[in-house]
């Protein structure tokens, strides 16, 4: 497998990609996965209106910055001419590249005819892509789902739809909106649109290991795999399964003082960018998953009790403290 993806004049330097992921993929987390030897992590979804508003919590979903390997910023919106001028906006903020969501199941996204709902509008979604692609000069992409629902798998004919419109990367969930991520993602079912079109093709969907990785690329036919929910609590993840797909072995899980030491510059990236009392509370998430995550101690019942009382704690200090003697390195 080769180690690099080619869209449009970008070249990424791997195969293993991370997802939009909203709540998760803010530049502290891009920053500490990009470190860690992830190629490709997009930003948070930012819907294209309220960035063009200037809305705060918006613009900062979009925010750039120095250490990573690429900028990837996602869009999502319904209006043709907003995602356009999102986009001219992420040219300008030094977009690599733009993705444009039409995966997203949330009720809050689909409920305002945007994300998956837009495979339900085709015609909607082809006139976006088109206004897109011609604002601005960076590679556009999509991410979608298989369609809607098991009546109206439609990923194959606006795959071909993308294609014509200039897009130049399509990432397929292998899920309908309406099994939202339930039951077991479809990759064979990505091998239609792989087939559909000559542009790059990314297959996501219940990837978490290097098995996962090999088996999803063998039966959807696709150019790369896209990780999700698996980077909970592991955002080495993607540059392991890198290793094992370049013919090596998956780097060995973190021990324990390096895990410790990945958490705190974590906690601390984090705190720089929202500041102590917003950072505190952004980090919990994630430090429940780091703990839910780690091997130690082998009970989980007791890492859950601990999850619970490291997610309660307000300093910094005491976070270092109390996992340093969970994970007995007192």
């Amino acid at each position: 497998m080769k180690s690099s993806l080619q869209i449009g004049d970008v070249t990424v330097p791997g195969r293993v990609l991370m997802a939009p992921m909203t709540g998760i993929t803010d530049l502290p987390f891009r920053r500490l996965a990009s470190r860690l030897g992830a190629p490709y992590v997009a930003t948070e979804m930012v819907a294209s209106t309220e960035l063009a508003r200037g809305r705060p919590d918006v613009v900062r979903r979009a925010a750039v910055g120095d250490g990573l390997n690429l900028t990837v910023i996602q869009l999502v919106g319904r209006s043709p001419d907003a995602m356009a001028e999102g986009a001219r906006m992420a040219e300008r903020a030094g977009a690599d590249l733009i993705d444009l969501n039409f995966g997203c199941p949330a009720k809050e996204v689909t409920g305002s005819a945007a994300g998956s709902a837009l495979m339900r509008t085709p015609e909607l979604a082809v006139r976006i892509m088109d206004a897109v692609v011609r604002a601005t000069r960076r590679p556009v992409t999509i991410k979608m789902r298989l369609g809607w629902d098991d009546r109206d798998r439609n990923a194959a004919a606006l795959a071909r739809q993308a294609q014509d419109a200039g897009v130049q990367a399509i990432t397929v969930h292998g899920r309908t909106r309406c099994q939202f991520y339930t039951g077991v993602a479809d990759w064979d079912a990505v091998a239609d649109v792989k087939a559909a079109v000559d542009v790059p093709v990314i297959v996501n969907g219940d990837v978490r290991t290097a098995g996962d990785a090999r088996q999803a690329l063998a039966r959807s036919g696709a150019d790369a795999v896209m990780l999700g929910r698996g980077v909970y609590g592991r955002p080495w993840l993607a540059a392991g399964l890198q290793a094992a797909l370049d013919g090596g072995t998956v780097e060995a899980e973190p021990e324990a003082a390096a895990r410790h030491g990945l958490v705190m510059a974590h906690l601390d990236e984090v705190l720089a960018f929202y500041g102590e009392s917003l950072g505190l509370r952004m980090f919990r998430k994630h430090l429940g998953w780091y703990v839910e995550q780690a091997p130690w101690p082998a009970d989980p019942t007791v890492r859950r009790a601990a999850k619970a009382q490291l997610c309660r704690l307000e300093s910094r200090a005491d976070i270092e403290t109390q996992l340093a003697q969970l994970w007995r390195l007192d």
